[in-house]
């Protein structure tokens, strides 16, 4: 039997994403209400501008004072994609102390101040969703807290930026250079005016921060992730790669090491295997790679940004907080019982990829594979070219870690016969 009372939720944010949000409570009312077992009533929509005109949206709805908004004491549920810190960090625990549960999109915030956001949903007895706040449409956290929580994760390596994806896919697939495949992607509409924040992976630490600590029960902050920007990736570097039998992608990675006792979060350009799922996500399209003791390999994939996407999540979890709300139960709230330490880059364990500018005379390729050897780092593949006295040198080398791999190519150029070290990558996925 339905509810004939409605559930009231309140909008913070109406942009790109809320005004989604606003429109599909709105035309698909009759079956929110039938999934849920209660209307839901938007009851108020708080914005900055309030002279925009909002179609859809009744102007008596619209107030500037969302403070004002969450603390009415009738609000069953805080929508929020108004995105950064602050406000958001004080609107979203002024509504659990005013009695409403929240959804949010906010990777940023989640990132930075998960742990203090769900001990206050806890203390209040209210519920945090946030799967818009990782990969737009792709069901992707609730998987990982839910459907997975039997489970042991031990990898999520994923594409979470369809900006980047974007731009090193047109320069995979054309032959462009960076900042002829970030100028298209801007006028497009994939890259903002100001791209660092996904061109310099914050976008994807903050989502990889997320996912980390949800797949290994434990707190990983936006400060634990190793952040690495593609900006310096070239098209020398995609021809290598297909030498390799590889393409480059930005890759957020979260890893429990071997013996189980700490975690790895990063993000950083890197070469993976054409044969990967991975390296066939085009476009501006997200996709998440799990691994796990049972399960073994899942891939999720779909579009990871723009409004409709992005408020299907928001709406998929609107209708299970409401639920709860009906049934007055929690869904599931934050797990960080392990506590593992994360460990920091150096200790980090992959292949890496190595171009070298050398003196094109006898001995370079001996000299070379000394310093390598010295420093405890084993070579799979060379391959070496050149003329006129200036040659390329190509080494791939087997699993080391970061810091063997440091040393490695700081005592490089000491050697008089390497000119340069023209780029160093590493290799995942295999």
């Amino acid at each position: 039997m339905m509810r004939t009372r409605p559930l009231k939720v309140a909008l913070l944010g109406c942009g790109v994403v809320g005004s989604e949000v606003a429109r599909i409570m709105t035309t698909h009312a009759d079956d929110l209400a039938a999934r849920i077992g209660a209307p839901v009533e938007l009851a108020g929509v708080a914005v900055r501008r309030p002279s925009r005109v909002r179609e859809g949206i009744d102007p008596d709805l619209v107030t500037t004072d969302a403070t004002a908004l969450v603390k009415r004491g009738d609000i069953d549920v805080v929508v929020e994609v108004i995105g950064g810190i602050e406000p958001a960090r004080t609107l979203i625990t002024t509504a659990f102390e005013h009695g409403a549960s929240v959804v949010s999109a906010n990777k940023a915030l989640l990132a930075q101040d998960g742990a203090a956001l769900h001990a206050a949903a806890q203390q209040h007895g209210r519920d945090l969703y946030y799967e818009a706040a990782v990969a737009g449409a792709i069901p992707l956290i609730r998987p990982l807290r839910e459907s997975l929580a039997g489970d042991k994760i031990n990898r999520v390596m994923g594409i979470v930026n369809g900006t980047t994806n974007f731009i090193l896919d047109k320069m995979d697939s054309t032959g462009a250079g960076y900042q002829e495949a970030l100028d298209e992607a801007t006028a497009l509409g994939y890259a903002e005016a100001d791209p660092t924040a996904d061109v310099e992976g914050f976008d994807a630490a903050a989502k990889a921060a997320i996912l980390a600590g949800i797949a290994f029960h434990t707190r990983v902050r936006l400060d634990d992730v190793y952040r690495e920007g593609m900006t310096e990736v070239t098209s020398a570097d995609f021809a290598s790669a297909k030498e390799m039998g590889c393409t480059i992608k930005l890759l957020a990675l979260c890893e429990r090491a071997a013996d189980g006792g700490s975690v790895t979060a990063r993000v950083h350009p890197a070469m993976i295997p054409l044969t990967h799922p991975l390296a066939s996500v085009r476009g501006a399209y997200n996709a998440v790679f799990v691994e796990s003791d049972a399960a073994g390999q899942l891939m999720f994939y779909g579009p990871g940004a723009g409004g409709a996407p992005t408020a299907s999540a928001v709406l998929g979890d609107l209708v299970a907080v409401c639920r709860n709300r009906l049934g007055g139960a929690t869904g599931p709230g934050d797990s960080a019982y392990t506590q593992l330490p994360v460990s920091p880059m150096g200790d980090v364990v992959t292949r890496y990829h190595i171009s070298l500018d050398v003196a094109d005379k006898p001995g370079v390729l001996a000299q070379v594979a000394t310093v390598f050897a010295e420093h405890g780092v084993s070579i799979d593949t060379v391959r070496q070219s050149g003329k006129d006295g200036e040659a390329s040198l190509v080494v791939v080398t087997h699993r080391a870690s970061d810091a063997s791999l440091d040393g490695t190519v700081e005592a490089l150029r000491s050697l008089d016969t390497v000119r340069g070290v023209a780029s160093i990558m590493r290799v995942e996925g295999e």
